[in-house]
């Protein structure tokens, strides 16, 4: 990508009308534009950081065999009649909807309702379990108060999967690949070291559910941390029964602010009864399906990674979600310059790597201040001065103090780093 070609500007100031770090920095860089409170559109940067962290989160999903599909956002309000979901009183977030002849629809909020309800058409033997199916899909919720940038909106994309399980079993065996898969997801995109597997309230769903909890001051939890192990207590469950059922000691525990990044609850039978969702097994007897659902904000998560790792002042991204790895700088327009800045971006570009090329003609004050707040994770720069050694100016944030590589030994770099 060529800068000059890029759809979107970077802004001098920061958005007045932000209380969030990442919506700040987000809208200054041009990676995202507010449509309304609590509503975001993702532009070309932002939807490259976005559409990285889904890559992540797919490929772990695929791995514990989870089967994407895509269902509708427009919901029928007979089936969540079914589980006495459908009032404002059980869901208070509800957008809602009619349709010209007057039948009352709602956007989703979430899918516990459709996915089991079309399961009992396709799967019905012992045979048929279990499954695991998940999808990306927009949500809708009609949040009182939209804060938090894009990690509190009233529009919102998630990655939600269910499970379908014949015995609790079975059932726990695949909760326990999810709670690693999750694991994985978030060491993946730079912030395993800072996320904690949280015991919380399980609802009318079971006991417990767990959350995944990000240390952050931006956080609107707060959790209790084992000074032992990786494990943590959200305060709303905090009490001497479960500190006991927990195996936890009180003196052992450390408060912290953390952002919820993602959810796994285990659901029994609460939806498959009420909607038919049952299988026959090897006596001929019909069984209720085991249930088990599994969150993760795409966009929230976004949201979380640069409240994490961007200044104040400037984005920082992990190189596996980055909108790019390289932001190739050139500095003068002479012949020799441009020439080689080419060669530079090309021969990148042919070994695999993806690079933003400022190629416009303004002054270094200006690109250096556009590199800074884009945060990519490595600056190469093309001047006179490195054209004449023969060398390229190197920075991997988040370094400040630049080397100066041969372009062979850039792209050896980038490899390793690629397979850390």
């Amino acid at each position: 990508m060529r800068q000059s070609n890029l759809f979107t500007k970077t802004n001098k100031k920061p958005p007045a009308d932000e209380d969030s770090k990442n919506a700040t920095l987000l809208r200054q860089a041009g990676f995202i534009h507010k449509e309304a409170a609590g509503v975001y559109s993702f532009l070309p940067l932002g939807k490259r950081v976005r559409d990285n962290i889904e890559e992540i989160i797919r490929e772990e999903m695929d791995a514990v065999g989870g089967q994407e599909l895509d269902l509708t956002a427009l919901q029928d309000q007979n089936l969540w009649q079914q589980t006495d979901r459908w009032s404002d009183e059980a869901i208070d977030v509800w957008f809602k909807t009619a349709l010209k002849n007057g039948t009352e629809m709602g956007l989703a909020t979430t899918h516990e309702e459709p996915i089991p309800n079309m399961l009992t058409h396709h799967a019905e033997s012992y045979r048929d379990f279990p499954v695991a199916v998940y999808q990306f899909q927009t949500k809708f919720r009609n949040e009182l108060r939209a804060k938090a940038g894009i990690m509190r909106g009233r529009e919102f994309l998630m990655k939600d999967l269910y499970s379908f399980s014949r015995t609790q079993k079975e059932h726990d065996d695949f909760y326990e690949k999810m709670k690693s898969a999750y694991k994985r997801i978030f060491a993946r995109v730079g912030i395993g070291a800072d996320t904690h597997y949280t015991y919380a309230d399980g609802g009318s769903f079971s006991e417990f559910s767990h959350e995944f909890q990000t240390e952050s001051e931006a956080g609107e939890d707060t959790i209790y941390l084992s000074t032992d192990d990786d494990l943590a207590v959200n305060e709303e469950v905090l009490s001497d029964d479960v500190l006991e059922k927990l195996n936890l000691d009180q003196d052992n525990l450390q408060e912290t602010t953390a952002i919820e990044v993602g959810n796994i609850f285990p659901l029994g039978t609460k939806f498959s009864k009420p909607l038919g969702l049952t299988y026959t097994d090897k006596d001929g007897q019909d069984q209720p399906v085991i249930m088990g659902s599994y969150g993760i904000g795409v966009g929230r998560l976004m949201g979380a990674i640069t409240e994490i790792k961007a200044s104040e002042d400037n984005l920082l991204w992990p190189e596996s979600v980055a909108p790019f790895e390289v932001h190739l700088l050139r500095l003068g327009d002479s012949e020799d310059v441009v020439a080689e800045t080419r060669t530079v971006y090309k021969t990148l570009q042919g070994a695999g790597v993806s690079v933003l090329y400022d190629d416009r003609n303004a002054s270094a004050g200006e690109k250096f201040a556009d590199s800074d707040l884009y945060g990519l994770p490595f600056q190469v720069i093309v001047s006179e001065k490195t054209e004449n050694k023969g060398k390229l100016e190197v920075t991997f944030r988040p370094n400040t103090e630049p080397a100066y590589l041969e372009l062979s030994e850039l792209i050896a770099k980038l490899a390793n780093t690629q397979h850390e």
